[in-house]
């Protein structure tokens, strides 16, 4: 609007330039070729009455030759506006001829009162710019008329530009002003949409500016309000099923320990293990960006080297360097989760794991090692889908539906950080989890 407002400005002036240097030019022709017209007139007259016209003297000055050189710069309209201004008091002439010239190619006679200030002070006469007009009679003698012409406009421009200043500034600041009111709630409403998060209670915004933003931050409080409520719903939902589930696996396990063969009811507890933790899987990544665990303070590098014993304690060959202590504010329990994901990947298929914490001024750093078959380059970032496997460089034995990674990274970004894959020289891969400070 403020860009529009001075174009629209700005054309405008220009019009208004160009009008003022158009009426500018029309008076400065008609100041300059009128007087001169009028005083070749009274000329003429005087020597009609037996006053002869001098060469040297008086305004109008009898020349044998047009004194107009080449040099000179040409004025036509001058010529065609005193050639008219001739006609109308009757005066007769054969051309007419009006140049520009500077003082090194034609001098300016001092007037009477200029005369006098030379006597006075005993200072030279103002060099200046004379405008010579030529007029020659029927009878071929030539009348010269010079004036002193001033093509200096400088005070013209700082005039416009001042006018065109003011009015930059009793236009377009209130139309700033006026746009700035008006694009507040815009600004305010694009920031609650990139603020909002299911895991916080939706605050109404105000609906402030004209009716149809007000319609608009109306609409956006109501559309919060019904996802909040979609997401409730389905969180309620979520529960019923994993309540649902649970439910006949649980009482599966108990038939189980009635299978007489041990290696049939050790398979089978085996399998209701494996859809206990799909199910956790599932509901957790659903559930994700609505955590009901609060974020706190903890360690980062005693929360690692928690997980790290745990795989221990099973008896996995997991390794972790001692890192120094470094206190962040986030959700333990996700955090743990998605590390143990990470690490339990590296067991299963690469044996091992090599664990490392790394603290920087603004990020952590956790990265996850393995020494296993590796993904190729151009897969490393389709395994954090959701129940992609791939089975060309995993073993499909070692269990899973591929919802380990898609899970930490969920877990990661909703903490702000992110997680990334990368092959290891001599083989393998490495996990780093990046959490901010």
């Amino acid at each position: 609007m403020a860009l529009l407002v001075a174009l629209a400005l700005f054309v405008a002036q220009a019009f208004n330039l160009a009008l003022i240097l158009r009426d500018r030019t029309a008076f400065r022709v008609a100041q300059a070729t009128r007087p001169a017209a009028v005083q070749i007139a009274d000329a003429l007259d005087r020597e009609a009455q037996g006053r002869p016209l001098s060469q040297d003297r008086g305004r109008v000055r009898i020349a044998v030759a047009s004194p107009l050189t080449p040099a000179m710069r040409d004025q036509p309209d001058l010529a065609h506006e005193l050639a008219s201004q001739l006609a109308e008091l009757g005066v007769p002439v054969r051309h007419v001829a009006v140049a520009l010239a500077s003082p090194d190619q034609y001098a300016l006679r001092p007037t009477r009162i200029e005369r006098r200030m030379m006597a006075r002070d005993g200072v030279a006469p103002q060099r200046r710019d004379a405008l010579v007009m030529t007029v020659q009679q029927p009878s071929g003698r030539w009348l010269v008329v010079a004036s002193p012409w001033s093509r200096n406009d400088s005070r013209l421009f700082w005039r416009l530009l001042a006018q065109t200043l003011i009015l930059y500034g009793a236009v377009l600041l209130p139309v700033l002003w006026i746009a700035r009111r008006i694009s507040r709630p815009l600004r305010e409403l694009a920031a609650a949409a990139r603020g909002y998060s299911p895991s916080s209670a939706p605050v109404p915004l105000a609906e402030n500016g004209p009716p149809d933003v007000k319609a608009v931050i109306a609409a956006f409080n109501a559309l919060r309000l019904r996802v909040t409520a979609m997401l409730d719903e389905k969180d309620r939902m979520l529960g019923a099923i994993g309540h649902d589930l649970r439910t006949p696996l649980a009482a599966l396990r108990v038939r189980v320990e009635s299978v007489e063969d041990d290696t049939d009811r050790a398979r089978m507890v085996e399998t209701i293990a494996e859809m206990n933790r799909t199910l956790d899987d599932i509901l957790s990544l659903a559930r994700m960006g609505r955590p009901s665990e609060p974020p706190t303070e903890v360690d980062l590098a005693a929360l690692v080297d928690a997980v790290v014993e745990d795989f221990r304690d099973l008896g996995a060959a997991v390794t972790f360097e001692e890192a120094e202590r470094l206190r962040m504010r986030l959700r333990p329990s996700l955090i743990r989760r998605a590390i143990r994901n990470l690490i339990e990947n590296a067991v299963k298929y690469a044996g091992a794991a090599e664990v490392t914490l790394e603290a920087g001024e603004r990020h952590a750093a956790i990265h996850v090692a393995d020494r296993g078959p590796g993904i190729p380059q151009e897969r490393l970032d389709d395994v954090f889908d959701p129940f992609i496997r791939l089975e060309t460089s995993r073993n499909r034995d070692t269990g899973g539906i591929g919802l380990g990674l898609a899970l930490a990274r969920s877990i990661v970004r909703e903490a702000g950080g992110e997680i990334v894959l990368s092959a290891r020289d001599g083989g393998g891969l490495c996990a780093t989890i990046t959490l901010p400070r």
